[in-house]
């Protein structure tokens, strides 16, 4: 049996194990072992264990993602999300569906300072649904303004996805950053246009709310100017080179648990909490690239993603037709497996094919593979987004929930489809 044939079963194998609902760490390292062991006896597969575990742990780029989860955690227990709520509720809450675009504003905001989409979703439920339910918001708007705003976690910097796939690609965190920065603002603008669209064809989903006052708009900006000051000195000392993205996660953990502190916010109880979901998220993250990398060695030693690069550059068909079936490939494999597993699965295969065979530029693929991500956590029947605001709130309909999602997703398409082919737009800032 030919080696690349055996790399074959090996992924099919691992597909199967992981409908079977089994770690997406375990069966990686699983199958990455067996198959090593298939093609040679001899090779000695504790060291893979030892190698990828010691490359992990002693990764400078990775601890940016233990102060990000940290940051996250201790951001809720300030009460950061209703200051920033409040804040956007004041400047655009009086446009027809004001919540709803308060919603997605807040949740970019907070996205920039948690970097997940998970816990920008959890937060957005506690925050902005009960002021939508209360204004007589339609369950459909209200999902599809909490899970879709959730992505934007994942896309506005920091994100912890954007992290890994710099680990995996060896890419520079901050070129990722700031190639992030004008995608970023494209999607809270077409999530705007989304909603302004449900809103014209049902406009009693949600109303308008009174415009406040220039007094009101200066009280809500005072009180947000602690979450105001913890963005701007993160994000500013990063972009502007003050200090390195490790430095400014630091002092952003640091200056969100200060918040905590000064505001009387931070107890024993919720610090150890915060600490153990922390550990528990960071944890998982560590098993999963461990797991990765066990895999990656095995489909290296089968010569399966070599052979997968060299058949697809033998189709002699052009590059945008290759990428753009690739891309299709990836949202469809989203509904079915979660999104960051879909990518570190498929990344031996389609990394060296887009960016290598292709010559696309592969901060750009980063950003890319980050936007299909954002699209597989709201589809189903696999969307992280839709069973934290589902299991959160189980009086939401899934129904109600895949209806109100539907135009956001109708715009993350729109989104890959514009910088697919202007791929410039995302770069210039890089």
């Amino acid at each position: 049996m030919s080696p690349v044939l055996i790399g074959l079963l090996g992924l099919a194998a691992l597909l199967a194990v992981i409908l079977l609902n089994v770690p997406i760490a375990a069966a990686m390292a699983a199958v990455g072992v067996l198959g090593t062991l298939f093609l040679d006896a001899q090779a000695s597969v504790f060291s893979l264990f030892g190698t990828a575990t010691v490359q992990a742990l002693s990764s400078q780029e990775l601890i940016v993602i233990p102060l990000f989860i940290l940051m996250g955690g201790f951001a809720i227990i300030a009460g950061l999300s209703k200051e920033i709520y409040r804040l956007s509720h004041a400047w655009i809450g009086h446009f027809r569906g004001g919540l709803a675009l308060t919603t997605v504003g807040t949740s970019a905001i907070f996205g920039a300072i948690c970097g997940s989409s998970v816990a920008t979703t959890a937060t957005m439920v506690q925050v902005a649904l009960p002021e939508m339910r209360k204004r007589g918001y339609s369950n459909a708007l209200i999902a599809g303004s909490i899970a879709g705003g959730g992505t934007l976690g994942s896309l506005i910097p920091p994100s912890v996805i954007m992290v890994v796939y710099a680990i995996l690609t060896q890419q520079s965190v901050l070129d990722l950053f700031r190639a992030a920065i004008v995608p970023s603002i494209v999607a809270v603008l077409l999530y705007f246009v989304a909603i302004r669209l449900v809103l014209l064809r049902n406009p009693q989903d949600g109303e308008a709310l009174p415009r406040s006052t220039w007094g009101e708009r200066a009280r809500a900006t005072g009180q947000a100017r602690l979450t105001l000051m913890v963005a701007g000195v993160m994000l500013g000392g990063i972009y502007s080179g003050i200090f390195t993205v490790n430095e400014g996660a630091a002092i952003g953990v640091l200056m969100v648990l200060v918040t905590c502190l000064v505001r009387r916010r931070l107890t024993r109880e919720n610090f150890i909490q915060t600490l153990i979901r922390a550990a528990s998220n960071i944890g998982m993250i560590y098993l999963i690239l461990i797991g990765a990398e066990i895999y990656k060695s095995f489909l290296t030693l089968s010569g399966l993603p070599a052979a997968t690069v060299d058949w697809v550059g033998g189709l002699d068909l052009p590059p945008l037709l290759i990428v753009s079936v690739v891309i299709l490939l990836y949202i469809l494999l989203g509904c079915l497996f979660d999104a960051m597993a879909a990518m570190i699965l498929t990344m031996p295969f389609v990394f060296p094919l887009v960016v290598g065979q292709l010559g696309y530029d592969p901060v750009w693929w980063g950003i890319m593979n980050v936007m299909i991500i954002e699209i597989g956590m709201i589809t189903p029947p696999v969307g992280i987004n839709i069973f934290v605001l589902h299991g959160m709130r189980p009086d939401l309909k899934l129904r109600q929930i895949y209806a109100g999602l539907t135009p956001f997703v109708l715009v993350d398409v729109l989104r890959i489809v514009i910088f697919l082919l202007f791929p410039g737009l995302m770069l210039a800032l890089v």
